[in-house]
């Protein structure tokens, strides 16, 4: 099944829900339909590492769940179809998702951020939700205070506010890890670019309502620290 042949089944299946919960087909004489469909959704959605986000196993349960008061006025329901299906088939539509600069595609050899890095990029693929969304910036989190640990030293290192970072205090100690390894007017910019990816990784790691492009921000600055560190620290220099 190809992407838009998985999108006009869920399309189909999201307008069958509205009809039958909106003074549409009576309920028996859709439920088959309604329940093939969500057979092959889910077996092209499981094609594509994604979930289902619709809980209702046949038309009955949506019934109970509207008729319960959940969603009281047809408006509402229209509503809770959107919300429920509209970031699936953004997500199909977009297709996977690519991190990182595909000029190095091998790994630092940091194992723990390299495999930090793979939860990343797996979780943004997948991501459907807010929360989900949320939950690649706590991961660019983890990979960039396992960066940090693996080369920030503290006799050499010195922070720039004086404060000794904490083990988890990422962004400490990588600014004073850049501000050692690439002092100097020839590394101006060098250093802004760092300190600039750096600055975005650590924003977008707290906004409370992330979106798609929040957690690809995020998880696009974060691969460019780990690079540009990987490649400062002679991770990144030809092995001739």
């Amino acid at each position: 099944m190809t992407e838009e042949e998985l999108v006009s089944e869920i399309e189909a299946q999201r307008a069958l829900m509205v009809a039958v919960a909106t003074g549409g087909p009576r309920i028996q004489e859709v439920d088959p339909e309604y329940r093939r469909r969500r057979i092959k959704i889910q077996q092209g959605l499981a094609e594509r590492g994604l979930q289902d986000p619709n809980p209702h196993t046949d038309l009955w349960r949506w019934y109970g769940t509207w008729s319960s008061g959940a969603y009281p006025s047809y408006s509402s329901r229209r509503v809770y179809m959107s919300e429920l299906y509209d970031p699936l088939i953004d997500r199909i539509r977009r297709g996977r998702a690519k991190v990182g600069s595909e000029i190095f595609e091998e790994p630092t050899g940091w194992a723990r951020v390299d495999r930090g890095m793979d939860k990343v990029r797996e979780r943004l693929e997948t991501a459907s939700t807010e929360e989900e969304f949320q939950t690649v910036g706590l991961l660019c989190r983890e990979a960039l205070i396992s960066l940090a640990q693996e080369v920030y030293r503290h006799e050499r290192h010195k922070s720039l506010d004086g404060i000794t970072p904490s083990s988890t205090d990422a962004k400490r100690m990588l600014e004073a890890y850049i501000a050692v390894e690439l002092q100097g007017g020839p590394h101006d910019e060098s250093r802004k670019h760092a300190r600039g990816a750096l600055d975005l990784a650590n924003a977008l790691q707290h906004h409370r309502t992330a979106t798609f492009r929040d957690a690809a921000l995020c998880a696009e600055a974060t691969a460019a620290v780990v690079n540009t560190i990987a490649i400062v620290s002679g991770r990144r220099d030809p092995r001739w």
